[in-house]
């Protein structure tokens, strides 16, 4: 999927989904899952140097694990719900109000630039040019995605609650292969990364209620769709009677060197 063919620019096209995160800023902090250090170590063991840009950073889950790794992190974002979260959580790192096609950095400024669970939502040519000048020649190129695994029953259950949305496992080849044909990047790779999380009723509510496909229904509507998730929890044979179950997610991480 090249997300620049398939959608028009920003100001063209309906933005609603992506800026719908900004109402749901606090269940978002709440219930979505972190990523695992490997998977940040796989895509930073590329990188010429430590300074790392965490590109539409959200309310700051790669960057905590980008601060663990001992990176020298700049966050970007535009929602100012969500970057007032990451500032609380650490303010000790830059974060500054920006997007992927406009990204408020100099030029050659990072060793590596990361994007969780947001580079779908970029307009891709666009958003790599920037990504491209804002890294030296050599820097790496990170996109991480958390999928849940639909394989397991009562997420596939779950899956068709909310009417197919995606950030499911079935779409991480789709997610992660065309978007960086582009000219300034080369050796794409791809790796997976199991990241089962705990989950409880109220999580899996929180986390439902973060997705854009819910966070932009009306109230009505909104509600219905939160109580076939919580009807899962309580009535799903995988899920009965248990108070914490593991959210089999798998991180999908691609990564690309920027050429010379």
């Amino acid at each position: 999927m090249r997300v620049a063919t398939t959608m028009p620019p920003m100001s063209d096209r309906d933005d609603r989904p992506a800026r719908s995160f900004d109402g749901v800023a606090d269940a978002y902090q709440r219930a979505r899952p972190s990523y695992p250090a490997a998977a940040v170590g796989w895509v930073l063991e590329q990188a010429p140097g430590p300074r790392v840009v965490d590109l539409a950073a959200g309310t700051g889950k790669l960057t905590e694990v980008l601060v663990a790794a001992a990176a020298d992190v700049t966050a970007v974002e535009p929602l100012p719900n969500m970057r007032a979260h990451l500032e609380r959580t650490l303010p000790g790192v830059p974060a500054l109000a920006g997007t992927a096609e406009a990204i408020p950095l100099g030029s050659g400024s990072a060793d590596a630039v990361l994007v969780a669970q947001a580079f779908h939502w970029f307009v891709a040519d666009r958003a790599l040019g920037e990504i491209a000048r804002v890294l030296v020649p050599g820097g790496v190129l990170g996109l991480l995605w958390n999928l849940r695994d639909e394989r397991v029953a009562w997420v596939a259950e779950l899956t068709a609650a909310l009417d197919g949305a995606g950030d499911v496992l079935a779409r991480s080849r789709l997610l992660a292969g065309a978007p960086l044909r582009h000219p300034a990047f080369a050796e794409v790779e791809r790796e997976e990364f199991a990241n089962p999380v705990p989950f409880d009723r109220a999580r899996l509510l929180d986390w439902a209620a973060s997705t854009s496909s819910v966070a932009t229904l009306d109230g009505a509507r909104r509600e219905e769709m939160l109580a076939r998730v919580g009807r899962i929890a309580a009535e799903h044979p995988g899920l009965r009677g248990r108070s914490e179950f593991p959210m089999p997610f798998v991180t999908t991480v691609v990564r690309a060197v920027r050429g010379p």
